[in-house]
């Protein structure tokens, strides 16, 4: 098999050297990249560049491999990764690459990886060099190529974010539907490379190659069918800025994974030796929170780094404070499944209630405060929600989902016919360590990763009350406008984008489903 490969290169070899020169009208220049690229029109040109040596500011491919340890395999198999990684700085390039993707991969089952599109683009984006990014904007077409990425790795990010019409990437060995963390021989994925580069060049004629000086990336194949060949220092990716989320060119709104901060070798080290710290700080927390009166559990939750900020309008102000008030409704953003505990923290009582379409079993459990869960049946979830509202305090999360960034989702409109009087309340909880939400994880584990963090924070700020539409929307139109305006009263707030984006969208994009969670 290998003398068949090595007399099919050597065939290749030739071919490209002697049959395809006459392409060549002349011979590649060489030039420094970006800032003479940035003066010339690119519209008519194909470029190509390479993903870690030309467009992401960091050489280290760590982070990323342990992102997909971490959140595809697991707590165990990205220590194991960590604790090898010295020996694989010793490996030469190739072979260490090939160790993490082993360590990172094998087992994993195909079909459930989502870290390639729900987590990874996250930190990709966070690492795109500005000047890199105004180059490709200017290209007519553009084409992602990774020697040492898996595909499944950087097509999600290079198409869905910064809209590469053709991504080149090793593809990965599977087995009975798992990967066993072996990529493609390079030998095949240089020949995918070649026949795209050739096709480019005979269909447009106007080829550029972008790459780095310290990689070696094709660089035989880039001479052969480029006009131009720009290369990259080291020295100038350290002076780049980072590309600003308002010049995403697809806005970040979704995603998913436990992970807040970029595993790089340092974090990661700080990561793992909180890890034991953590785990008991959030049972202490947790233990606090559900035996414990409110008078008491809030400053010894505060003294074990539990912080929340109370803001109230003078009208809120005026109605929470009201001694012969009845139950209000409170219609909050939703960013943990802890919101409403913290407007109960808020408010000082345990007296208050939410409702839910997918808590799992086990958080309903252990909630310190009554959960209803609705059935999604307008009627009598509407029914249900003012039967709760006539007993006592009602908390409510109109957008169905949390959201980690800084944008709300559509509100539902259902909220705005229980009640009179609405609360809007706009709550913020920034992750440190570990995001407390998941679309594809287990749920229940949801508030344990948020009081893992060292300082959980909460700010909570009660706004001017809203009239809802009770029975006086009899087109039943104005309960749509009541509830955007609810929204654009909290986005106003936290200074936050609205969208109309929905709960449905974001599990479509995160986990492929259409948000229908298993009862845990």
């Amino acid at each position: 098999m290998s003398v068949k490969i090595s007399v099919f290169q050597s065939l290749m070899f030739l071919f490209n050297r002697f049959i395809l020169r006459r392409y060549r009208s002349h011979k590649p220049k060489y030039q420094k990249c970006p800032s003479s690229l940035l003066q010339t029109d690119l519209s008519s040109h194909t470029l190509i560049f390479n993903l870690e040596g030309a467009l992401l500011k960091s050489d280290s491919l760590f982070p990323y491999f342990m992102l997909v340890a971490f959140e595809a395999g697991g707590v165990m198999r990205s220590f194991l990764l960590y604790i090898l990684y010295p020996f694989i700085s010793l490996m030469s390039h190739e072979m260490g690459v090939n160790v993490m993707v082993l360590v990172s991969f094998f087992g994993i089952k195909k079909d459930g990886f989502r870290a390639g599109r729900a987590v990874l683009p996250k930190y990709f984006l966070e690492d795109v060099g500005l000047e890199m990014f105004k180059v490709l904007r200017k290209g007519g077409k553009r084409i992602g190529v990774s020697d040492d990425l898996p595909q499944v790795m950087i097509e999600g990010f290079l198409k869905d974010y910064l809209e590469t019409e053709v991504v080149v990437g090793r593809e990965m060995k599977v087995v009975g539907g798992y990967y066993i963390g072996i990529m493609e021989d390079k030998t095949k994925h240089d020949l995918v490379f070649d026949e795209l580069v050739r096709k480019e060049r005979l269909n447009t004629g106007h080829v550029i190659g972008i790459t780095s000086f310290n990689t070696s990336l094709h660089r035989y194949l880039f001479s052969q069918f480029c006009q131009e060949i720009y290369f990259v220092k080291k020295s100038d990716k350290r002076n780049w800025q980072t590309l600003p989320r308002n010049q995403y060119p697809q806005p970040l709104i979704f995603h998913d994974g436990r992970l807040a901060i970029k595993p790089t070798l340092m974090n990661a080290l700080v990561l793992f030796m909180w890890g034991p710290f953590a785990v008991a700080a959030a049972a202490a927390r947790l233990f606090v929170s559900l035996c414990i009166p409110y008078s008491l559990s809030i400053p010894i939750l505060g003294f074990s780094g539990c912080r929340l900020t109370v803001e109230i309008d003078d009208v809120s102000s005026q109605k929470l404070n009201s001694s012969g008030r009845k139950g209000c409704l409170f219609a909050c953003n939703h960013r943990t499944l802890l919101d409403p505990l913290y407007i109960g923290f808020a408010l000082k009582t345990k007296n208050i209630t939410t409702v839910t379409y997918s808590l799992s079993r086990v958080s309903e459990l252990l909630a310190p405060i009554k959960t209803v869960r609705l059935n999604r049946d307008r009627v009598s979830d509407g029914q249900a929600m003012k039967k709760l509202l006539s007993e006592g305090d009602l908390v409510v999360c109109p957008e169905g989902t949390t959201c980690r960034e800084p944008h709300l989702l559509r509100f539902s409109p259902l909220f705005t016919e229980i009640s009179d009087v609405i609360v809007p309340a706009a709550v913020t909880s920034p992750a440190t360590f570990f995001y407390g939400t998941t679309a594809s994880g287990l749920k229940a584990f949801d508030p344990l990763f948020f009081l893992m963090d060292p300082y959980p924070t909460y700010t909570v700020q009660f706004l001017d009350p809203v009239s809802g539409v009770s029975c006086q929307d009899p087109d039943g139109k104005l309960k749509f406008e009541v509830a955007n305006h609810v929204q654009s009263v909290i986005g106003k707030a936290l200074d936050f984008e609205c969208t109309n984006l929905t709960r449905k969208d974001k599990y479509l994009i995160l986990a492929g489903n259409n948000g229908v969670v298993k009862k845990n």
